[in-house]
């Protein structure tokens, strides 16, 4: 009997390790996944990062050293045998499910466009990524950030503008973040719409909020309506802030970076 008892407890731990979970091996499938992964993910477990990790607007930039970027295709996710894929959007549609079909996990970041949205977002990849506590301490960040720029601007009206000459107001992600520091975003209609710039020069906004144009060190683009400091000279506005690309470019906790921004440019009490 105790022989039996003996080669049974044998064969329980020699079962161990083949029955025990792999290690995760996690791959990011865009610039935003990368902002989670690298903020979230043990360094070890990353395999891979998007083409676009390194890029100056990428947010956690400076963890992405040293780790390989690679493309989002299925065959090398598969090559890097990935147990997790993130991602927020991949140009292939069919690609999330031919994953899940190989036997990979794969975490979607969904659109927010409030700061509810945002911690959703945080909570759902950290839980996906076995870094509850890690995903709390990013919120909880986050949080004391409005709360410090909350009310700043004491409902002063402001227009968002970006270098395409795109504005914002309700529903989307920016006006929180102007809402977040009391700024009142003048764009009337919900969601994003054009604001041509004959309309800024013959109805000027009370202030402006810039985005995006201090992303543009490598050149304008043919549709861009002019520099930061142009804009303003057109509408004899002054810009509040200048949010840089690295803050509103993802659905992400840091765009409280934004509402901070905001609230430190305001007049003081």
């Amino acid at each position: 009997m105790r022989v039996a008892t003996f080669a049974a407890a044998l064969a329980l731990v020699a079962a161990g390790p083949a029955m025990a979970a792999p290690e995760p091996r996690i791959v990011s499938m865009d610039q935003c996944a990368d902002q989670y992964v690298l903020a979230l993910a043990p360094r070890d477990e990353i395999v891979a990062l998007s083409k676009r990790a390194l890029n100056a607007d990428s947010h956690e930039r400076p963890l992405a050293a040293a780790i390989p970027e690679r493309r989002a295709d299925l065959e090398t996710i598969l090559a890097e045998r990935a147990t997790i894929a993130v991602r927020y959007w991949t140009a292939d549609a069919r690609l999330p499910d031919a994953l899940r079909a190989r036997g990979v996990a794969v975490v979607q970041i969904d659109e927010a466009n409030d700061f509810v949205g945002l911690r959703a977002n945080v909570r759902k990849v950290a839980a996906a990524l076995g870094r509850r506590a890690a995903g709390e301490a990013l919120i909880a960040d986050m949080d004391a950030k409005l709360a410090r720029a909350h009310g700043a601007w004491r409902g002063a009206p402001a227009a968002y503008l970006t270098p395409g000459g795109f504005t914002a107001g309700s529903g989307t992600l920016v006006g929180a973040v102007m809402a977040a520091a009391g700024l009142r975003p003048e764009a009337t209609t919900s969601g994003y719409a054009p604001l041509p710039l004959e309309a800024l020069v013959l109805d000027p906004p009370a202030a402006l909020v810039l985005a995006f144009f201090s992303d543009l060190s490598g050149g304008r683009q043919h549709w861009d309506i002019g520099d930061a400091s142009r804009i303003e000279a057109l509408t004899g506005r002054p810009a509040v802030a200048s949010l840089p690309g690295s803050v509103l470019g993802c659905p992400a906790w840091y765009a409280a970076d934004g509402a901070a921004l905001l609230a430190a440019a305001a007049p003081k009490r």
